[in-house]
Formats: structure tokens, C-alpha cells, sequence
């Protein structure tokens, strides 16, 4: 190979390295795209065009195709992950289960898509993020309640589904204006797992089971535990959309009209499109994002930070806090900021207040203990990334000539001493002199 085409094909890999997500363009930007067969790419053409349309570069490959590959010499080719492959049972190249997951621990965000069908692998992927799929291979959330009234087949697996998450920052500011078409297979999550969250659940009557076959036992799930749709946020951050119907993405869920069982109002689109849309902005951080920054601490009436406190010093802490809007960083706005001044336990816990511009501050007292201390901001909330900040400062005792001369609350024990040695010189005097 001549110098100049591979310098060219450097330049061109060093370019693909250097778009990827980044912590001041945290949007995810070059997506692989997973398919079963290549007809979901026109299937589902309108959810793949609203990611393209805010930018995205989308690359479509089979999900068997031997080619496939995340990373290349220890980089990775791209930023996010969309598994739309429920079917396949060996993934192509040298991608697996275990390469899917690292991709995330790598910081990775994933979209994957089940259905009745689901695959042994995607149960795997599936699971090792948080979320069990109903372990019968036939089984589909049936609601005999809230089903569709365009179900024709009439076994009622196609669910209007309404029952959101209540959260401004996955599902946005303004409200899913139509119920959700779901057709597919339901899933339990872990209650004890804080990082599993349901956004889309079933209604109470639900349940899940073979719809082509009576029940002969009483169905594992069943009523508001199945969830349809769910989010995962890991400890790094990183971000994963599971859904249990593949069909919910698609051009005709999207077209289609909605009307709920008893219901009277036919809405005049579902609200798939919408429900997608807006859970992919958060899956992918246009939305949700925090950093922190200019993070100071400096003594009261002082600007320059020190390297020690001492004792009962008075200090001033502050930082600024931004959240991504997808396209610049705004001020974020909270009144549950805290932060910790920390050495084994937290011997100071202070709310911080706000200028409503992105700014926290506060201000108090050193404890009377010296040691190694943290200051510490470690703030999880529903939604948005976690901060975890610290900071050591040592603090230290005062130094023999720093204490007060003449205390006032020892002015008796003075007394006490300047009494006692003018009583001695008294008595020495008598005592010697004395006839």
C-alpha cells in the first residue's frame, strides 16, 4: 500500500474516531443498525428517517452478515447500537452476546426489540441488562380490557397501552397524546434493581400467555408487573431502550388509528410515533445529560482556593450544573443539589441554593475535627445522569500561637491562680517576719 492512500485512509478513520460521542457532544451520531432482514429497513422507514432527520448517521447491516463489527484496532466504529433482530440466532463477525454487553459497559447506548419469537440470544442480552422475557416461547401480553378495536384477529394481543411512566425527562415535557400500539411479548423486572425502569407497563387485567392455547396453569405474569416497554440507565451511564414488540416502531403502528376497548374516542394516530420519538431523544441523550463544572471552594471574603482549612473556618462551595438540550448545553434548574463534606461519614449535609442559572452554592462552617475531608456531589435523580464529584482537603487543628491569649470563660480560674499566689506571698511574709 503507497504513503499517500494510507495516510488517506488514517485521516478518514481518525475522522470517524473523532465524531463519536464526546463530553461536549454527548449525542450519540453514528448508530449501527442490526436488521433481521433488510425489508425493516422500509417497514420501519419512518422511525429510521426522524433519527436521520436530527442528525444521526444510521448503517444498516443484516445481523448475520459476517462483516459485521463494533470496533476496529481497539476503537469503537460507533456510538450507539440498534438491535432490530429478534429472530437471530448467531450474530455475524465476531460479535456475540458478550460483545453487545461490553459495548455498553464501554459507555455504549443500546435500542433492542423483541417479540413472540425472540431469540435465545436476545432473552440473553435481554437479561443481562435487567430484564426477564416470559420465559414460554408463544407467550403475548393479552389484555381482554384494553385491547385494540382494530385487533382482527380478535385474540386481543394488539394493547392500547397508556400506562406511562410519570417522568418529564424520558417521555418529555408535553403528554403522549394517543395510547401506544403493542403487540408482543411482556417481561418482569427486578423491583429491587434501581436502575430498571418501566416507561411502558401493562393494565391491571393483562396477562401473559400462548394465545392459541388454553391456560392450564395460571400465567407468571400478570396485570401491572408486565412491562411492555423499559429503560436501563448503568452506573457509567450509559443508556438502554427493551421492548417487547419490534411491530411497535413500524411505519403501519405509526399510521394507524387508535381506539381502546369501551372506549368512545377514536384517536386519529396512535401515539407510537410520538412515544418513540421522544424515549429515543432520552436513550440517546439529547436529553437528560448533566456535566458539572467550575466546581471551587475558597474561604468567606477570600477568592483564591487554599490547599488546607483549619477548624471553624468559614467556607464557600459552589459548581455549575448544565443538561444537554441536544444541540447545546442550558442551565439545569433543581432544588435537590447537596452537597457532603465527608471524612469516614458526612459531618456537614448541605442543600445547595440556586441562581437559576446553572449556578449552586452554600456556604458553612468547618467542623472542630481535623483530618482528611471530602467534598462530595453525588446526585442520582430519575432520568437524568448521575454526578459523582469529590475533592480532598485536609483540615487541620489550630497552631499553639493561633489560640486566644486570655479567654473569657477562664477569667474565675485566673482569679483562682493570681489569689492563691498573693495568699502564699501573704503568709510567707507573716510567717518569716512574725514575732
Amino acid at each position: 500500500m503507497s504513503r499517500p492512500l494510507l495516510s488517506l485512509l488514517t485521516f478518514l478513520f481518525l475522522s470517524i474516531i473523532c465524531n463519536a460521542f464526546s463530553p461536549e457532544n454527548p449525542t450519540d451520531r453514528k448508530v449501527l443498525v442490526l436488521l433481521d432482514d433488510l425489508s425493516v429497513k422500509s417497514s420501519h422507514s419512518l422511525y429510521f428517517q426522524s433519527l436521520q432527520s436530527r442528525g444521526y448517521d444510521l448503517d444498516f447491516k443484516l445481523a448475520d452478515d459476517p462483516r459485521v463489527a463494533l470496533q476496529r484496532y481497539g476503537q469503537y466504529l460507533y456510538d450507539a447500537l440498534i438491535l432490530f433482530s429478534p429472530t437471530i440466532e448467531s450474530l455475524g463477525g465476531s460479535l456475540n452476546a458478550a460483545a453487545i454487553l461490553d459495548f455498553v459497559d464501554s459507555g455504549h447506548d443500546l435500542i433492542l426489540a423483541a417479540d413472540a419469537s425472540a431469540s435465545d440470544l436476545i432473552r440473553e442480552i435481554a437479561t443481562e441488562c435487567g430484564v426477564d422475557f416470559d420465559e414460554d416461547q408463544a407467550a403475548m401480553v393479552i389484555d381482554h380490557t384494553s385491547f385494540a378495536v382494530s385487533d382482527t384477529e380478535g385474540d386481543h394481543t394488539l394493547i392500547a397501552g397508556d400506562n406511562f411512566i410519570q417522568s418529564d425527562v424520558i417521555l418529555g415535557k408535553e403528554k403522549i397524546k394517543a395510547p401506544v400500539l403493542f403487540k408482543g411479548i411482556g417481561h418482569s423486572v427486578n423491583p429491587a434493581n434501581s436502575l430498571v425502569l418501566k416507561v411502558l407497563s401493562a393494565s391491571p387485567a393483562a396477562y401473559s400467555a400462548n394465545p392459541k392455547s388454553k391456560l392450564s396453569t395460571p400465567p407468571t405474569l400478570t396485570g401491572s408487573a408486565i412491562g411492555l416497554v423499559s429503560v436501563v440507565q448503568a452506573r457509567n451511564n450509559a443508556r438502554i431502550l427493551i421492548s417487547g414488540s419490534l411491530s411497535m416502531f413500524s411505519n403501519r403502528f405509526f399510521r394507524s388509528g387508535v381506539q381502546k376497548a369501551g372506549s368512545t374516542i377514536n384517536h386519529g394516530r396512535s401515539g407510537n410515533e410520538q412515544f418513540v420519538t421522544e424515549i429515543s431523544k432520552w436513550v440517546f441523550h439529547e436529553r437528560g445529560h448533566l456535566k458539572a463544572v467550575n466546581v471551587r471552594h475558597h474561604k468567606v471574603g477570600e477568592a483564591d482556593e487554599p490547599s488546607i482549612y483549619r477548624i471553624n473556618d468559614e467556607l464557600e462551595y459552589s459548581l455549575e450544573i448544565y443538561e444537554w438540550s441536544g444541540t447545546s448545553w442550558e442551565p439545569y434548574v433543581a432544588d435537590d443539589v447537596q452537597v457532603q463534606f465527608y471524612m469516614m461519614s458526612p459531618y456537614v449535609l448541605k442543600t445547595m441554593s440556586t441562581d437559576q442559572k446553572g449556578i449552586y452554592y452554600t456556604s458553612f462552617k468547618v467542623p472542630d475535627v481535623y483530618g482528611v475531608f471530602q467534598f462530595k456531589v453525588e446526585y442520582k435523580k430519575l432520568g437524568v445522569t448521575s454526578l459523582s464529584l469529590a475533592k480532598q482537603i485536609p483540615v487541620r487543628p489550630f497552631r499553639h500561637n493561633e489560640y486566644e491569649r486570655f479567654i473569657t470563660a477562664a477569667f474565675p480560674y485566673y482569679g483562682a491562680s493570681f489569689s492563691m499566689m498573693g495568699g502564699f506571698f501573704i503568709f510567707s511574709l507573716v510567717y518569716l517576719y512574725h514575732k
